[in-house]
């Protein structure tokens, strides 16, 4: 009781010169809302324990006042530093964009745009337009159209082209991905009767023919995104599944996920096929993703038959799934980077980190380290240990790409402390722990990075036993 009265009544609080100093920075409301929490916290914390006398001091209140506003102030969405090794982090935004969408994205954020406006025309347009020529292109395909995401555009090409009716999918792909994402879910949603084939690990040519009756509207193949089926295997590609689609007279859709653009079978040890070899195929319709191994924004992105996109297009779904200026203008500027593969490899940042060999990564560590040694203060100590990074964001799943990993120690701190202080530091930087140690992938730390990261190593130095 006798510390309960040390608690200062909010009106006294607000006549503190630091809190004076407070109410020019922040909105009354706010402060008088922090300044409460403060206090009620203070005393239910007096009611279960004995505080020491300097709690209650003017200087401590305000302390934790002004720190309580900072963090209430902070912008939620925040930058990350990542130092996972995993390229397209779904967690940390996926892909990093291009710096050819810079400019794209702040002339159109902060300018009107023509994004339903035919300017030749003189008339109303259709955003489509701006996209829709690149892709084709690019791909090969008659017809795209681009959503928000890639679940939108399953959603959007089930509810388009086979609602009422069946869709015949092989057992071994009816996958859920992140998020509880599941493919027989999006196509009830879709008003479309699963019909399965084959068995988990094996699907044949004859499963598909013997699922066909009047009902049958699409033949739909799905990528497996973050999981393998290996051992005994057999599934239908693409052009195999074309051919019974064919013969059958069923369109064919093909669900690719991560969507890629550029031939990377000389540079990892396992690529995926790209958009281009589906559309060679003669797949009717192809859905894949913008943020994925594209190395845009988020997306879904829809190329195939034109009467079949076209149908989509008049869908009305497509008025709630359409992507805004935005989305349109920095998947415009990453596109428009496979015009030439070899610029593609260089400046989209996906690419880059995906393909870097290991020499390169090794160099890049080494070159980390003599950076940080010269800005860390004494106590801190690295080493490099060899290891491998992933791919991410459902592609690849298999994959792992050699590199040179730097272990990160400090004297009094496990490596579990290590990772939740530099999570919570000012700038968040995420590692991973493997082995019992810390450690940075260079992988995915960029050029702009290593100053900030040296800051928030070097702080973990403060109060080293504060886990």
């Amino acid at each position: 009781m006798q510390q309960m009265k040390l608690i200062p009544k909010v009106d006294r609080v607000l006549e503190w010169e630091g809190v004076r100093a407070l109410a020019l920075r922040y909105p009354r409301a706010l402060l008088l809302k922090t300044i409460r929490a403060v206090l009620d916290r203070l005393r239910e914390d007096a009611r279960h324990s004995s505080l020491a006398p300097e709690v209650f001091a003017e200087a401590s209140i305000v302390s934790l006042v002004g720190r309580e506003l900072a963090d209430l102030s902070a912008p939620s969405l925040r930058r990350v530093i990542n130092c996972t090794g995993v390229v397209v982090h779904t967690n940390l935004g996926r892909s990093l964009l291009p710096q050819s969408a810079k400019k794209a994205l702040e002339t159109m954020a902060f300018s009107y745009s023509n994004l339903e406006y035919d300017l030749k025309a003189g008339s109303r347009g259709s955003r489509h337009s701006h996209i829709e020529a690149l892709l084709c292109e690019l791909t090969g395909a008659e017809g795209a159209l681009v959503v928000n995401n890639n679940a939108a555009a399953v959603l959007l090409a089930l509810s388009a082209l086979a609602a009422g009716r069946e869709a015949v999918v092989s057992r071994g792909e009816l996958v859920e991905i992140g998020g509880s994402f599941r493919i027989p879910d999006v196509m009830r949603l879709s008003g479309v009767t699963l019909k399965e084939v084959g068995t988990t690990n094996r699907t044949h040519p004859r499963d598909y023919l013997n699922a066909v009756t009047p009902e049958t509207a699409l033949f739909l193949k799905i990528h497996c995104s973050n999981f393998a089926v290996i051992g005994f295997t057999a599934e239908v590609e693409a052009a195999e599944l074309v051919r019974l689609g064919n013969e059958a007279g069923v369109p064919v859709m093909a669900d690719m996920g991560s969507g890629n653009l550029a031939d990377l079978s000389a540079l990892l040890p396992q690529a995926e096929p790209t958009v281009q070899q589906f559309v060679a195929a003669g797949v009717d319709v192809i859905t894949f993703s913008g943020d994925k191994l594209l190395g845009g924004p988020q997306a879904g992105i829809v190329v195939g038959k034109k009467p079949l996109v076209d149908a989509m297009k008049k869908h009305p779904l497509m008025r709630a799934l359409r992507p805004d200026k935005l989305t349109l203008a920095a998947l415009e500027a990453t596109l428009a980077l496979y015009r030439d593969e070899r610029q593609a490899l260089i400046e989209v940042p996906t690419l880059r980190m995906l393909t870097a060999p290991f020499e390169e990564l090794a160099a890049r560590a080494k070159s980390m380290v003599r950076q940080l040694r010269r800005r860390l203060p004494d106590g801190i100590a690295l080493s490099f240990q060899e290891g491998s990074s992933q791919a991410g964001g459902g592609a690849l799943p298999l994959l792992e790409l050699p590199t040179l990993l730097i272990e990160v120690r400090v004297p009094g701190l496990s490596p579990n402390d290590i990772e939740a202080r530099l999570r919570n530091g000012q700038v968040a930087v995420l590692g991973r722990i493997s082995k019992g140690a810390f450690l940075i992938d260079p992988r995915t730390v960029q050029d702009t990075d290593v100053a900030d990261l040296a800051a928030a190593l070097s702080a973990l130095l403060e109060n080293p036993h504060q886990g």
